[in-house]
Formats: structure tokens, C-alpha cells, sequence
């Protein structure tokens, strides 16, 4: 699946993403109500102020008391008591804007982080090839960026929308009383205002996907920039990193902007149709009170409320927009919640019993893209106990074989079996608790040497972590350090060499204690020295287990019960090295005698 070619196609289907979205609103739904109920009156207390216009016009100004339910009130009451009621209607107005805006963000932020942790839950799950196809930026913007957008402002723009719909009723509500027929022209500006808004659907929609792309690769660039800056600068290629940086910043301005062409003109639209309504309002309201059907008080009233419409309606014509955005976000982020992993358990797995007598390979076939396999017809049987090197060309497929064990990836054709059982028959997790192993660049994560160490086996007592300090010759570093085991790593472990971070990737995978153990090019990178030690290491972790290795040095593999060489796709040649070795123009002869005999490393 990649992702910056989904096309979030539901976005026009409201009524199915309210539906996906709503288990999540359901949560803190008690909540949400609360603050949709206190966004209405927030929204009708905007028609205060011009209802009080003609009360006071018509009384305070024209100096007559007012007659309310028989009581009398003398306007010059009136006249001293409306100020005092209008700073005190906004007053209890500000004090349930506060309530609102505290609920709102509450809840807004609830809901978002549900989304999130539901989201990083699915990716934590996802393929391999799914982090293959994706960059590091376009993962990032939609797990982290499109929940916010989608979920945090659902419930946001929906207060804003009721409180301008109530604002809107409220000021509409005093100009009826002002005048119906003067009305009915405020209601037709009011619907001719929404037109525009459902014209720019299909473009918010564009643009969304496009800036999603685009801060992706933006996200990108930073990444890379960030972990390659000894390569960036090694190369000088601080010029070229912020070149791209500055295209798709470029490229960001330019998609935003054809927004901005299309969708700008909205507001001196609808301000251009409230005009034609405010002026025939002047023109028909002086006829009316010339005519002595309408009182000035009435008239002020109503322009009034035309005036304060303006906003509420504005708003709403902008929320309106706003929303279709989040629709086009929650339409992303729901195909990743329905994207399902293509590596998964099967619908009926059985229990991974103990390795009793093989591992085999039967007719493997597998290729990343279609029709390109990269390895053929595999036929390789690794018994229980037994270590088994892998050489071959460099591309040749031997890294993919074992990705293969752990189902990393899933065979095209043929079958990987323990003791005859096809591996796709045990749950994942099963047939990974299994498994141990020791990479050529293996990750650490930010945290303490411990706590990297621990991750494998979260169980172990401090005398199975002792007992792997000693075994991966680990212990003799912790000591050198400050705050010995407790040492805190920095990102991706970068504060320790090279062969300090393979020993404490060995620690871990001795801690686990599997029956299988993988060791994909764990000394290529060392220097002699630390290849030395490593290698004293690597053979604690491998004793009394079945062992697949992918070595580069040959000189590491010489002690392996067979060895198996793979050369584009195909084993080509298996035996112990002096088998091997007895093959007339034999390819794994061919190689060691590169290495050793004209002392020139071979890249295999």
C-alpha cells in the first residue's frame, strides 16, 4: 500500500465516516453534548444587542415609558438599566464561551489520541514491505497529522457551526419581530451565500491529497537530513538537501495557493450578496417608515441584525469549508484502519511446538515486485542443532531467504516448514518468540543499555541479565561508563561504537533464548579488533541452536556444518568448506580463493 497514492475516496460519504468516527465521539459523548448545549446559547445571545436597539430607539431615545405585562417602566429607568443588561449579557456570553472552549478542547484532544493510539496500534502491525514502500515523512503526516485534522477539529468545527447556526437564528429571530417582509430578503441573502461552498468540494479534496504528499516529502528531507548529517556533510550536500527542501516547500505554496484562487473568492461573494440585501433593506425600510408601518426603533433593530448576520453567516460558509478538509482527512485515515496486512495469522493456527528435527525449504520462490522474483525454487533442509552459512553474490537473495523464516515477508510460491508444519500455520507471535536476531546495523532504541536489553525478554531476572553481560563480552564496556548499564543511549544508540552496539544487540538476543538464531552480517562493519570480539560473542549466543548466517568475511563462516551459496536466486552449491573447497571451478571456492589467496575481500 502506498500511501501517497490513496485517493480517499470516501470523503463525500458523511454519513459513513460520522458512522466510522462516532465510536470515538461515543466515548466522552456525555461531554460533547454538554458543550454542543452551551454553544446555543453562546450563539443566541448575539441577537442581544440589536433586540435592545429598539426598546431604546423607540422608548429611551423617543422618551416613552415602556408597557410590559401592564407594568409601566419610565424610560428613564430604561435608559440607565440597558447598559448595565448588555454588559451583563456579555458577561454570562464570556463565561459560557470559556465553558465551551474548555469542554471542546477537552474532548477534541480525548478523541484525537484514541484515533492516534488505534492508528499506531495498526501500524506497529503493519508489513514489512508497508515501511519498504512508504517514506519515514509520508508515515508521519498520516498517522500523526490527519488524526488531528480529522478528529480534533470534527468536534471543534461542529461547535463553531452551532454556535453561527444559533447566532444566526437568533439575529434572523429579531428581525422577524422587526419586520417579516424585511426578513424574508435577509433569508434569501442567507441561502444564496451558502451556494458557493458546495463548488469547491472536488478542489479541497485535490489539495488535501496533494499537500499530504508534498509534507511528506518535506518530512522526509528532515529525516534524512537529520540521520544522514555525516554523510551531508561529508559530501557537501548541504546545497542539494536544502534545494529539495526549499522545491517542496515551493511545491507546498503552489498547491495551497490554487486553493486560495479557487476558495478566496468566497467571502467577497457572499459579502457582494449581503450588500444587494443591506441596500434593498435601506431602500424598502425608509418606504416603510415613511409609510409609518415600521418604527425607527424596528429599523435600526433590523439593520443591525443584518449587520451582525453577516459574521455568523460568513462562518458558517468557512466552517462549512473546513469541514469538507476534515472529511478528506478522516476519509485517509480510515483506509488506514481498513488496510489489512497482507502477512497475518490464518484463520485457524495451530500451537508452535518444540523444534524437534528440520527447517525446510520446499521449492521457494519470492520476489518483492510482481514477476521479478528474487529467489528460485529454493530446496534446503537445516536440521535442529545445526549452523548454516550463507554466501553468495552480493544481491543474490541471501538476506531475503531469512526475512523469509520470521515471515517478514511471505513466500510467492512454495513452503518454509518446521518439522514438516508450513510456518504460516503458527501464530506470528509464536514463531517470532522463536526467533533471535543479530543484524548488520541493529537498532537501538532511545533509552538506557538495560532497557535495550530487557526489551527481548522483559521476564529475565538480574542473573539471566548478568549471565549475558558476561557472555557478549558486554561487561567489560558497561564499566567504563559513567552510569554502567543505566548508561542512557542516544538515538538509534549513536553514543556507543560500532562493535559496543553489535555486543549489546547479541545481549539481547541471548536474553530471549530462542532455539533459532539469525545473524544477518553481524561483523561486516568491524574493524578486526571488534570483529574479534563480537565474534567470541556471537559464538556464545549460537551454541545449541540452529543457526542461519549470512557472513561476508568468509573467514567467519569456515566453521559452519554446511555452507549453502546463493547466487542470483538460485543455491547453486551446499556442503561443509571442505566440500566445497573439492569442487573443480566452484563458486564458494572461487571466493574464499579471492579472499585469501590474492588477499582481496570479495563482496559477496
Amino acid at each position: 500500500m502506498k500511501l501517497k497514492n490513496t485517493q480517499a475516496l470516501t470523503s463525500f460519504n458523511y454519513g459513513w465516516l460520522l458512522k466510522r468516527i462516532f465510536p470515538y465521539i461515543n466515548k466522552f459523548l456525555g461531554r460533547v453534548i454538554l458543550g454542543f448545549l452551551v454553544a446555543i446559547p453562546v450563539g443566541l445571545l448575539d441577537g442581544v444587542v440589536s433586540f435592545s436597539l429598539k426598546p431604546y430607539m423607540d422608548y429611551v431615545v423617543g422618551k416613552q415609558n415602556l408597557i410590559i405585562f401592564g407594568h409601566e417602566i419610565n424610560y428613564i429607568i430604561l435608559a440607565y438599566s440597558m447598559p448595565f443588561a448588555i454588559v451583563l449579557f456579555a458577561v454570562l456570553q464570556g463565561l459560557l464561551r470559556y465553558l465551551n472552549s474548555y469542554l471542546t478542547d477537552w474532548t477534541s484532544l480525548k478523541i484525537t489520541n484514541a484515533v492516534k493510539t488505534d492508528l499506531f496500534s495498526k501500524l506497529v502491525f503493519m508489513d514489512t514491505s508497508f515501511f519498504d514502500e512508504n517514506s519515514s515523512g509520508m508515515i508521519i503526516n498520516r498517522y500523526l497529522i490527519d488524526p488531528d485534522t480529522a478528529s480534533r477539529g470534527i468536534v471543534d468545527y461542529i461547535k463553531t457551526f452551532i454556535i453561527s447556526f444559533f447566532g444566526a437564528f437568533s439575529l434572523l429571530a429579531v428581525m422577524l419581530y422587526s419586520s417579516w417582509e424585511l426578513a424574508l430578503v435577509g433569508v434569501l441573502v442567507l441561502t444564496f451565500a451558502f451556494v458557493p461552498v458546495f463548488f469547491i468540494r472536488k478542489k479541497i479534496k485535490s489539495v488535501s491529497n496533494k499537500n499530504t504528499v508534498i509534507s511528506g516529502n518535506i518530512t522526509t528531507i528532515m529525516n534524512e537530513t537529520y540521520s544522514g548529517n555525516k554523510v551531508v556533510t561529508a559530501y557537501n550536500l548541504q546545497d542539494k538537501q536544502r534545494l529539495l527542501f526549499n522545491k517542496g516547500i515551493d511545491d507546498s505554496f503552489k498547491v495551497s495557493i490554487s486553493l486560495t484562487k479557487r476558495v478566496g473568492w468566497m467571502s467577497p461573494l457572499m459579502y457582494l450578496i449581503a450588500s444587494f440585501g443591506i441596500a434593498f433593506v435601506l431602500f424598502y425600510g425608509t418606504k416603510l417608515i415613511y409609510e409609518g408601518s415600521m418604527t425607527a426603533g424596528s429599523f435600526a433593530s433590523f439593520v443591525t441584525s443584518l449587520l451582525l448576520l453577516y459574521k455568523p453567516v460568513k462562518t458558517l460558509g468557512n466552517t462549512l469549508t473546513s469541514i469538507q478538509n476534515i472529511f478528506v482527512a478522516m476519509g485517509r485515515v480510515f483506509e488506514l484502519f481498513d488496510y489489512i496486512p497482507q502477512i497475518k495469522d490464518c484463520d485457524n493456527t495451530i500451537p508452535l511446538p518444540q523444534l524437534c528435527n528440520n527447517i525446510k525449504f520446499e521449492n521457494v520462490s519470492f520476489g518483492y515486485t510482481e514477476n521479478v522474483n528474487v529467489l528460485n525454487c529454493i530446496n534446503l533442509e537445516v536440521k535442529k542443532g545445526e549452523t548454516i552459512a550463507i554466501v553468495g553474490n552480493s544481491g543474490g537473495g541471501k538476506s531475503t531467504l531469512v526475512n523469509l523464516i520470521p515471515r517478514f515477508y511471505d513466500v510467492n510460491s512454495g513452503a518454509i516448514k518446521f518439522d514438516g508444519i508450513n510456518i504460516k500455520n503458527f501464530k506470528l507471535s509464536e514463531l517470532r518468540n522463536n526467533i533471535s536476531f543479530v543484524f548488520q546495523d541493529n537498532f537501538l532504541f532511545t533509552g538506557t543499555i538495560k532497557e535495550n536489553i530487557m526489551l527481548a525478554s522483559e521476564n529475565a531476572t538480574e542473573e539471566d541479565l548478568n549471565n549475558v553481560l558476561a557472555a557478549s563480552h558486554l561487561k567489560e564496556v558497561i564499566d567504563t561508563l559513567p552510569d554502567g548499564i543505566d548508561t542512557i543511549l542516544g538515538e538509534r544508540g549513536l553514543t556507543l561504537s560500532g562493535g559496543q552496539r553489535q555486543r549489546v544487540a547479541i545481549a539481547r538476543a541471548m536474553i530471549r533464548n530462542t532455539p533459532i538464531v539469525i545473524l544477518d552480517e553481524a561483523t561486516s562493519a568491524l574493524d578486526n579488533e571488534s570483529e574479534a570480539v563480537v565474534q567470541k560473542a556471537l559464538d556464545n549466543l549460537i551454541k545449541n541452536k540452529t543457526v542461519f548466517v549470512i557472513a561476508h568475511r568468509l573467514s567467519t563462516i569456515k566453521n559452519a556444518d554446511r555452507i549453502a551459496v546463493i547466487n542470483d536466486g538460485c543455491l547453486v552449491e551446499l556442503g561443509t568448506h571442505e566440500e566445497l573447497m573439492k569442487i573443480p571451478n566452484g563458486q564458494y571456492k572461487h571466493l574464499y580463493e579471492m579472499q585469501f589467496n590474492n588477499t582481496t575481500e570479495a563482496v559477496i
